[in-house]
């Protein structure tokens, strides 16, 4: 059976590519905290912490309302949108990448703020767990 990619989903694949040329270590469909769900976040070589929000369309920006709730998770923030997407509505206070399928490119960069070093440590071990919790399960589905 072929699982045909949604376009968020691909959005997110073109993220990471471009996260991996760039040397980050970096998964999709995270949750930094009860209650969100990030597309997809990263950690840096120098361990900053990036989250990226796939946005498709117009109506996927205008309908989500959580991507504020993740500022307090990060220290650079992201919105990655299609080549043909109009990024008028977007904020423009935060990091802009295009992505496609294929790849992507960081079209404005992020101003960077700091996180607190406990909640940099919670991030980086969360994330290091759900990265080895599901390299287990393609190891071994049954668990």
């Amino acid at each position: 059976m072929v699982h045909e990619l949604q376009a968020g989903q691909i959005l997110a694949r073109g993220v990471q590519r471009l996260l991996h040329e760039m040397n980050f270590a970096s998964i999709t469909e995270f949750i930094p905290t009860r209650g969100l769900r990030v597309d997809v976040m990263a950690i840096t070589p120098k361990g900053e912490i990036w989250i990226v929000e796939c946005k498709s369309s117009r109506t996927d920006f205008a309908s989500d309302n959580k991507w504020q709730g993740y500022l307090d998770w990060c220290d650079k923030f992201f919105f990655a949108i299609p080549p043909d997407f109009s990024t008028d509505i977007l904020p423009t206070e935060y990091g802009l990448i295009f992505a496609d399928s294929y790849g992507g490119a960081i079209h404005r960069p992020s101003s960077l703020t700091t996180l607190n070093a406990a909640r940099r440590k919670k991030i980086a071990l969360n994330f290091a767990r759900c990265a080895a919790q599901r390299l287990h399960q393609q190891i071994d589905p049954r668990i």
